[in-house]
């Protein structure tokens, strides 16, 4: 991709965020884009890419987080205000809409992640052989 073309990518990936509601929490004050944590990032990237991959219309996003945020504020839940589990709730639903992961899958899926442990090398490179297992 040239650089003009990453600006244009760029702008355009700015102006979908800026449609959305609570902008506020997803740039900072410096007007950048904002993440407290990796996955954040990652859950952004997924929502957009989901998008204009032509999976579902930003609309139906936007929708989908504006229900979600609906929800945690009818809900008297104890867990605290976070913007980004109400993104996440709203990109499950859109990519379940879409037939792209059923909600099982999804739990499953982070059901494995959540149960494996971390490794706390990952920042080191490795020189180990990698090793593919026959049997998958």
């Amino acid at each position: 991709m040239t650089a003009a073309g990453a600006g244009t990518q760029r702008q355009c990936i700015e102006a979908l965020l800026d449609a959305l509601p609570h902008r506020e929490r997803i740039r900072g004050q410096d007007s950048e884009v904002s993440f407290d944590a990796a996955w954040e990032l990652r859950a952004v990237a997924l929502a957009v890419a989901g998008h204009q991959g032509g999976h579902y219309d930003w609309q139906r996003f936007q929708q989908a987080l504006i229900a979600a945020i609906q929800r945690w504020e009818a809900s008297e839940s104890e867990v605290p205000w976070r913007y980004y589990d109400r993104w996440l709730e709203a990109l499950e639903s859109v990519l379940a809409e879409a037939g792209m992961v059923a909600p099982s899958e999804v739990d499953d899926r982070a059901h494995a992640v959540l149960t494996t442990p971390r490794d706390a090398d990952h920042h080191r490179a490795r020189r180990d052989p990698v090793t593919v297992d026959p049997g998958r």
